[in-house]
């Protein structure tokens, strides 16, 4: 099969379009026929090894892995001892291994059925960044009808699922996004847009119940300046470092949550069927949609992980298979 490898820790250009094998179904797991794939910055994390402590976990000189990719929509053409749920040709989308490639595994419990009326591209782009908006709003969060909710980085990923989610929850959404982006923001829903270049939504009069932070491009004293006294602050995004700097503000939060009046929430997303299931469910009743601003073949995977390692990317970005 076709598939896209590397053999060091690197920049896209590390990247090959190979040949190998198919992968073998072992226990718990399906074998899919990909249809699409979805790039998130974890791909480019995971591709330069950084931070330098995730090669603690996935190879310190030279990746374990030789593969790249986790979101994933495809078919089921094979089936693992003790995997339930599933059947040949169904459907599927969610968290797989190595997914830019034409067959990849997935584990039954990381995958749930695909909306028929939704196409493999739009599947592929809700796993990673839909959980973690809707983990982040309903479970970090806790979100409640009526709260004023203010999402930084809501042109990305996750910022254009998250403003649409926290819209179904009957929450007034205030997005944070360059001027460029401010007319999609709004036709997600969002009640009011804040241009990040020209004003900060921390030295404002505004304070919000749910500060949900994306980017890491603010202090820890910002958000919670801008949550006010009771507010909660969420932190599900970091910025570009090799060594410390994604982490800094959840240890910086995870130190100060007892001592100071806001609440302050890091997350780490939990990918599940039933969480998927519940992604299907805003899909289909129209509350959820996609936002993809460009698709790749999988020949041209390096262009799309260095597109989304750039930044300011609207949505998601997906290599077709």
């Amino acid at each position: 099969m076709k598939a896209i490898t590397r053999r060091k820790y690197g920049s896209p250009e590390v990247l090959h379009f190979s040949e190998v094998d198919a992968p073998t179904p072992g226990p718990g797991k399906l074998l899919l026929k990909v249809a699409a794939a979805s790039v998130n910055p974890y791909d480019w994390h995971f591709l330069r090894g950084e931070p330098y402590l995730l090669r603690l976990m996935f190879g310190f000189f030279t990746p374990k892995q030789k593969g790249l990719g986790a979101d994933v929509a495809g078919t089921v053409v094979g089936i693992g001892e003790g995997a339930e749920g599933f059947a040949i040709g169904d459907e599927v989308f969610g968290w797989g291994e190595e997914t830019f490639a034409e067959y990849a595994l997935a584990k039954a419990t990381s995958v749930a059925h695909k909306p028929k009326a939704m196409e493999f591209e739009s599947a592929s782009s809700l796993p990673c960044a839909g959980i973690t908006a809707l983990q982040a709003l309903r479970d970090k969060a806790k979100i409640q009808p009526g709260q004023h909710v203010l999402i930084n980085g809501a042109a990305g990923g996750v910022g254009t699922l998250a403003v649409q989610i926290a819209k179904s929850f009957g929450a007034s959404v205030t997005g944070v996004c360059s001027a460029a982006s401010a007319d999609l923001v709004r036709s997600l829903g969002a009640d009011d847009v804040v241009d990040y270049v020209s004003e900060d939504f921390s030295k404002g009069p505004r304070t919000f119940d749910v500060v949900l932070d994306l980017v890491g491009n603010r202090s820890l004293r910002a958000y919670r300046r801008a949550a006010g006294r009771e507010g909660v602050v969420v932190l599900a995004g970091g910025s570009k470092g090799k060594w410390f700097a994604p982490m800094k503000l959840i240890a910086k939060a995870i130190l100060q949550d007892r001592f100071v009046p806001q609440r302050l929430e890091t997350l780490m997303a939990n990918i599940g069927t039933v969480d998927l299931d519940v992604l299907s469910q805003l899909v289909i009743s129209g509350d959820l949609t996609p936002v993809i601003q460009e698709t790749f073949s999988l020949s041209a995977t390096a262009s799309a992980v260095a597109l989304v390692e750039a930044g300011h990317v609207h949505g998601k970005v997906v290599v077709r298979i």
